[in-house]
């Protein structure tokens, strides 16, 4: 059974419990997150699930999917909409039920597939284990968003290590999306887990130094917090350019959100 794909389901279900509650009109509020609605936000989700599946069971299908989306696009679409229609324009709580249906597939159907099978994404191909490790770091960091809007605290376990681990691994990418050299040497990082575990990467590399909690350095590289709102101690200068352009996931170069700009509301 692949662990990233319980992973996933488990991060689904955390925040599937936050929303079970609400009414419908909390899922028509804006976010901080470019004002995306908690409906945006599961559309978005849903659909990216329903690919991640498409790229797992048949290529043809997802080649479609692709291509359907893309045109879509050009034809006026936006993202956000054509991702409505494919989620059959429910809201509310019946795209809450609608996602979690379909999550619970997509973690069902990889958590029994070999993890070195490729499949096709957007962007380059990745393998199994990537692509479901995706889908829990793409859940974990729109989730925030909803976490945020509605005032709750998140409580993180060690599973954000999937997420860290990302981090790590797109180090070389976020300076080469930027058309920027690549460092010689990434910076150690020194990162205690929600369980008080010490995780630590490149331990010999002592000029630059990222240390502090594992859950703030998953917000930052997925750019849900700006440096200079976590507690994240960054020393050096390569360190220091990192976490301020640091961008885990694919797609042309974004930069952080503005300090000071997102944060748990005060309800």
């Amino acid at each position: 059974m692949l662990e990233q794909a319980i992973h996933f389901k488990e991060e689904s279900d955390a925040l599937y419990n936050l929303l079970i509650n609400a009414d419908n009109d909390s899922f028509k509020l804006n976010t901080q997150f470019k004002s995306w609605t908690i409906n945006d936000v599961l559309y978005h989700l849903h659909v990216w699930n329903i690919a991640a599946l498409l790229s797992l069971k048949n290529e043809n299908e997802f080649k479609e999917f692709m291509q359907n989306f893309m045109e879509a696009i050009k034809s006026g679409n936006s993202a956000r909409e054509y991702e409505k229609i494919l989620s059959n324009n429910a809201e509310g709580l019946d795209l809450l039920y609608l996602w979690k249906e379909k999550y619970e597939k997509v973690s069902d159907e990889f958590a029994e597939s070999d993890p070195k099978k490729r499949v096709k994404w957007a962007g380059p191909d990745m393998s199994v284990r990537s692509s479901i490790t995706a889908r829990h770091m793409e859940t974990w960091a729109h989730g925030q968003e909803i976490f945020d809007q509605l005032g709750f605290e998140r409580i993180d376990t060690d599973r954000i290590k999937n997420i860290v681990v990302i981090g790590v691994n797109t180090f070389g990418w976020t300076f080469i999306n930027r058309n920027l050299a690549v460092p010689e040497k990434m910076p150690k990082l020194s990162l205690l887990s929600p369980s008080n575990k010490l995780w630590e990467w490149n331990e010999d590399n002592e000029e630059n130094l990222i240390s502090g909690s594992a859950t703030e350095f998953g917000q930052v590289v997925t750019q849900v917090r700006h440096i200079d709102d976590t507690s994240l101690e960054v020393s050096g200068k390569i360190a220091n350019e990192w976490m301020s352009i640091a961008q885990c996931f694919a797609g042309p170069p974004e930069n952080p959100p503005d300090k000071g700009t997102r944060f748990t509301r005060k309800i």
